[in-house]
C-alpha cells in the first residue's frame, strides 16, 4: 500500500505545482505617443503571471539598444518603463514592442511613436506652462509639486519619480494626486524628490 501510495503522491504534487504556474499577463499597456523632437517619451508596460514573466522592449523586431534609450524597471519587478530621451525624427519614430515571458508563455503589445518637428506641431498640441521645481523639506513637512499644463483638447498630465510613474494608490497615503498638484505627505524618508511630467497623448 506504501509503494502505491507515495507515486500518487508525487504525481498530485507535480499537477498541483503545474497549476500554480500561470502564463503571463498584460496589467497595464503601452499606449501611442506623439512627441516632439528634441523632448522625451515614456512608454509603461506591466504584466503578471507565475514565474513573474520577463519584461523585453523591442524596436522593429530587435531588441532596443541606444544610448538614448533607457529602460527603467519597476522596484516590484511587475514591469519597466521605455524611456527615450531626447526624441529624434524621423529615426525614432516606429513601431515598439513590449514583450512579457515566462517558462508557461509569452505576449506581446504594440505602440506607435510620433515624433514631430517645430515646424509640424498642431494648435493645440500640450504644452507645459508651469513645471515642477526642485524641493528640499523637512522630513516632518509637506511637500507640494506644481504642473500647469495646456492644450485642445485638454491634456492629461502624468506624474513621474525616478522615472517612474507614481502611484497614488499605492503608498499607504503619503502620496495624493490633486486637481492643484501633487501632494507628498511627511514621512520618515528624506523629502527630496525628482519628478517629472509630461503630457500623455492618445
Amino acid at each position: 500500500m506504501v509503494h502505491i501510495a507515495r507515486p500518487l503522491l508525487l504525481l498530485l504534487a507535480f499537477f498541483l505545482h503545474a497549476d500554480a504556474e500561470t502564463p503571463p499577463r498584460f496589467t497595464r499597456t503601452p499606449v501611442d505617443q506623439t512627441g516632439v523632437s528634441g523632448g522625451v517619451a515614456s512608454f509603461i508596460c506591466q504584466a503578471t503571471g507565475d514565474p513573474r514573466p520577463k519584461i523585453v522592449w523591442n524596436k522593429k523586431g530587435k531588441k532596443v539598444s541606444n544610448q538614448r534609450f533607457e529602460v527603467i524597471e519597476f522596484d516590484d519587478g511587475s514591469g519597466s518603463v521605455l524611456r527615450i530621451q531626447p526624441l529624434r525624427t524621423p529615426r525614432d519614430e516606429a513601431i515598439y514592442e513590449c514583450v512579457a515571458s515566462n517558462n508557461v508563455g509569452e505576449i506581446s503589445v504594440s505602440t506607435r511613436l510620433t515624433v514631430l518637428r517645430e515646424d509640424q506641431i498642431p494648435r493645440g498640441f500640450p504644452t507645459i506652462d508651469m513645471g515642477p521645481q526642485l524641493k528640499v523639506v523637512e522630513r516632518t513637512r509637506t511637500a507640494t509639486m506644481l504642473c500647469a499644463a495646456s492644450g485642445n483638447p485638454d491634456p492629461e498630465i502624468t506624474w513621474f519619480k525616478d522615472f517612474l510613474p507614481v502611484d497614488t494608490s499605492n503608498n499607504n497615503g503619503r502620496i495624493k494626486q490633486l486637481r492643484s498638484g501633487i501632494n507628498f505627505s511627511p514621512s520618515s524618508l528624506s523629502l527630496l524628490f525628482n519628478v517629472l511630467s509630461t503630457s500623455v497623448m492618445s
